[in-house]
């Protein structure tokens, strides 16, 4: 079955659980954040970690990270089809070894484009997605690609939007789940975001249609590699 991991109740699913109905997808929701217990990796047919709003080194705060990063571990040896969003993306590089940078210089924040490389352009994950696409990013932190990954999308502001580690293991730093009630949320989370709103939720709207037809490609191309549905 596929596993969702949400880190933090104000992170949810989103779009991405209508369109696992519509693929007719079962899965399940575990949040650790709560005390649910992640299963083992040799029942897990595909994994999807989702955001939340701490960080990958804030494991005092939040313990149940380290259970989060043991799983993660145990998806990329035993080469499950793994996608970390943001958080996510960021806790399966920390686990590869590489660097997750607090508070990095390449934050960002709205409805922003992202470029795929030359590797990008012919992996499976984005097969169908156009170079530049739109995406959502609400991100403080960043990554660096681990070592021995390929490195997938960049965006202007941060390099590090998508790599591959192994054959089926993709972290993003952007947010392909988002719809217009989460936006609404995180932006209430701080009074300078708060203040942009309007701003955030018009740009996202502006852009819905290119957002939602990367997001859903993306997602069924995992769910492609996942063996979850049929190829094309």
């Amino acid at each position: 079955m596929l596993i969702v991991v949400q880190n933090d109740p104000e992170v949810p699913l989103g779009t991405y659980a209508g369109y696992l109905e519509e693929s007719a997808v079962p899965y399940r929701t575990v949040q650790p954040y709560r005390g649910e217990m992640l299963p083992e990796a040799e029942g897990v047919a595909a994994a999807i970690v989702l955001g939340g709003a701490m960080g990958v080194h804030d494991t005092d705060r939040h313990p149940f990270l380290h259970d989060v990063k043991r799983f993660i571990a145990g998806m990329v040896a035993r080469e499950v089809p793994f996608l970390g969003i943001c958080l996510g993306g960021q806790l399966l590089a920390d686990v590869l070894g590489a660097t997750v940078t607090y508070n990095s210089p390449h934050r960002e924040k709205g409805t922003l484009p992202v470029t795929l490389t030359e590797e990008g352009m012919g992996d499976p994950l984005f097969a169908g997605v156009v170079r530049e696409f739109v995406s959502f990013q609400w991100h403080n932190d960043s990554f660096l690609v681990p070592e021995g990954g390929i490195h997938l999308a960049s965006s202007p502001a941060c390099p590090g939007q998508a790599f591959r580690y192994g054959p089926v293991a993709y972290g993003t730093q952007f947010h392909p789940e988002v719809d217009r009630q989460i936006i609404a949320d995180w932006s209430s989370w701080r009074p300078s975001t708060a203040a942009r709103t309007e701003q955030f939720l018009s740009d996202f709207a502006a852009r819905r249609t290119e957002y939602d037809a990367a997001s859903h490609m993306i997602l069924l191309n995992f769910l492609r590699i996942a063996r979850l549905v049929a190829p094309r």
